[in-house]
């Protein structure tokens, strides 16, 4: 297996965290930087950390001459502190990024996005998901995988009451979700993690879009 090239944005969130950890221990990858604004507390030989600041991504062109890039930014309304905030984390830096990887002529893109994504939505946090992925698809990058989960479950550092009251009944409920109804289940933050390393393996070419119920069959594939 020939030895790839990574960077991973967003390594400190929920997601972000397993990814690095995943692809450290993948043989396919022999070097995986991580553009973080605060260092993770690990060491690894194939790990590169890079500081940065997210509103100056241009001046980190550098560092975007890799094979793939991954995107796991994201935040909420509330810790952003309004919607301008909110829109900068979750589309304007995406959207840099993708510029920046297809300018260094990355050849895969893979972007966690949200369940109900779309940019004619009427509920803005589901409207600025789908304005993020419009953008990425326009810029004609080769292989564009587009992660749609639904509620995220995991450690997270900060305490989100909302989230975690969610996530508490939409376990409770999970088993009474089939069939069409599966892509809605909460979702471990290691198996979107799993599932974007077994996408970014595939040679296929152009945008994939993948709901929930897939993502979880994605990753639960990476683990047998």
């Amino acid at each position: 297996m020939s030895e790839k090239s990574a960077l991973i944005a967003g390594a400190t969130g929920l997601t972000g965290k397993e990814l690095v950890k995943v692809l450290l221990d993948h043989p396919a990858y022999d070097k995986i930087r991580i553009l973080v604004r605060r260092p993770l507390d690990i060491e690894h030989p194939k790990l590169e950390q890079v500081r940065v600041d997210f509103n100056r991504l241009d001046d980190y062109k550098e560092f975007f001459e890799v094979d793939e890039v991954f995107c796991c930014l994201g935040t909420t309304i509330k810790k952003a502190g309004s919607q301008k905030a909110f829109r900068r984390v979750d589309y304007e830096f995406p959207a840099a990024l993708g510029v920046l990887a297809k300018s260094a002529g990355v050849q895969k893109f893979l972007v966690i996005s949200a369940m109900g994504a779309d940019s004619r939505s009427n509920i803005f946090y589901n409207r600025v998901k789908g304005q993020m992925e419009d953008r990425l698809k326009k810029l004609d990058i080769p292989a564009l995988h587009i992660f749609r989960p639904s509620l995220l479950l995991g450690d997270r550092q900060e305490f989100r009451a909302g989230e975690k009251a969610a996530s508490l009944l939409a376990t409770i409920f999970s088993p009474l979700l089939r069939g069409s109804m599966q892509k809605y289940k909460p979702i471990q933050a290691e198996q979107v993690a799993r599932a974007m390393c077994v996408a970014a393996q595939s040679e296929s070419v152009g945008v994939a879009v993948y709901l929930s119920d897939e993502i979880a069959e994605m990753g639960l594939s990476a683990t047998l």
